[in-house]
């Protein structure tokens, strides 16, 4: 399978599978009254601003407006070498920490090219995290991301490159690994990169409850503490699909020594889809350089 091109598997489920009904899409996210609305801009900033990003990955109709903040904040700064995207493993499948081996990945947009230099550096160095097809397969996190990361940069010259990481094992102890590997990579390949953390929050309480679990989550980003957000989610409750991605972010942002996150918008799917019975928590946070 090497060489070859990741295919979407989400298209026409979680997002268009028609490019102009596609581009619609995320234009109406900007637009929303939860989104930012305004679309974002089409020149390149001059400054990187940002560390990472909190991103949704739900279907775009319920979690697209609060993951238009992200990417409208994003498409404010100087255009990154490489973006690193985190999602989680719903599936079960593959490797703990896995790294996908295709050197493209391809949308209703088009074909994003992959940091094949860092993924094969990657794949000689680092041992939390394995290449693996079988983990990313079927897996939609990281996918949902890359429309949106198309959108703000098709208008531009330089496009960034991306380096898909799907996690399964989300312990402190294990993401303070991943987080290590990630940084030697970018800082021996002399990266300009950014961090998507691809995420959704508490699962399907009533939007009352989900807000005040999600609470406990994001004060613990806020805090830079990755072991109450762990706490939070393993042992109160709160049912956040990707907390190790966001783990591993906090845990380079203190690394670095950055600034504390900032929270550009917590919603849930209620606040989308009229239903506020059954809900789903999103969060758009942006970690500082």
């Amino acid at each position: 399978m090497e060489g070859l091109v990741r295919k979407p598997v989400v298209s026409g489920l979680f997002y268009s599978d028609n490019p102009s009904s596609l581009i619609k899409e995320i234009e109406w996210s900007f637009h929303h009254h939860v989104g930012p609305g305004v679309l974002p801009s089409t020149s390149e900033g001059l400054q990187r601003l940002s560390l990472g990003y909190v991103s949704p990955h739900a279907g775009y109709a319920y979690s697209g407006p609060v993951a238009a903040h992200v990417y409208y904040r994003l498409s404010l700064e100087k255009t990154p070498d490489t973006i690193v995207i985190i999602g989680t493993n719903h599936s079960g499948l593959g490797e703990e920490v896995s790294l996908a081996p295709w050197k493209e990945w391809e949308t209703p947009l088009g074909k994003l090219a992959v940091d094949v230099e860092a993924r094969d550096y990657l794949i000689r160095n680092a041992s939390i995290i394995k290449p693996d097809y079988l983990a990313h397969i079927e897996e939609h996190s990281v996918e949902v991301q890359l429309p949106f990361i198309q959108y703000i940069y098709m208008r531009r010259d330089k496009k960034p490159r991306i380096l898909p990481i799907v996690v399964m094992d989300h312990r402190p102890k294990t993401m303070r690994g991943m987080a290590r590997e990630i940084i030697e990579t970018m800082k021996e390949l002399g990266r300009d990169f950014v961090i998507i953390a691809s995420t959704d929050l508490n699962h399907y309480d009533s939007h009352e409850v989900t807000i005040r679990k999600d609470e406990k989550v994001i004060n613990a980003i806020l805090n830079l503490d990755e072991e109450k957000l762990y706490e939070a989610v393993f042992r109160e409750g709160v049912s956040m699909c990707g907390p190790g991605g966001v783990i591993a972010l906090i845990v380079i942002a203190k690394d670095l020594n950055t600034g504390r996150p900032i929270v550009l918008k917590h919603a849930t799917s209620g606040d989308t889809s009229g239903d506020k019975a059954h809900t789903v928590g999103y969060l758009a946070a942006m970690f500082p350089r």
